[in-house]
């Protein structure tokens, strides 16, 4: 029997880092994958569309963040102009998603599971991209 691959990809986009999560094969889980470091947007874009390369990633879902009152500020802008380049190195669908305190949730769960803190800067990205991605797939269901 073969296995139909929805598999997405979530991305958690900040200044220095990217934190990356992807789905199981069937679009049901997020799970935590990587983080990547911000070099360049031509370096960050290459290392995005690689693991959608390897892990035959169907579709793109990125964490927009809007401040409290729902307005699209500064960090929003960027993330935006971000996967506009994105997109021009894929044809894979994007969607964004409401990314409000995504990043807190992230600490928090990691708190809650007592993760060491000298690893947190490194995890708390990739588990907020997780986070991100499972709401959409939730959703989708």
């Amino acid at each position: 029997m073969e296995v139909d691959i929805t598999r997405s990809l979530g991305l958690d986009i900040g200044d220095k880092r990217i934190g990356v999560a992807l789905s199981d094969p069937q679009g049901i889980l997020a799970s935590p994958f990587t983080i990547i470091r911000r070099r360049d947007e031509t370096a960050d874009v290459e290392a995005i569309t690689n693991i959608i390369s390897q892990k035959q990633v169907k579709q793109i879902v990125v964490g927009l963040p809007r401040s409290m009152d729902g307005s699209l500020g500064k960090q929003a802008e960027k993330v935006e102009a971000f996967v506009r380049k994105l997109c021009s190195h894929t044809e894979l669908p994007v969607e964004f998603r409401d990314e409000r305190l995504s990043t807190v949730s992230a600490k928090r769960l990691m708190q809650a599971v007592d993760i060491k803190k000298n690893r947190e800067k490194v995890r708390h990205d990739a588990i907020a991209a997780a986070l991100i991605l499972q709401g959409y797939l939730d959703e989708a269901r």
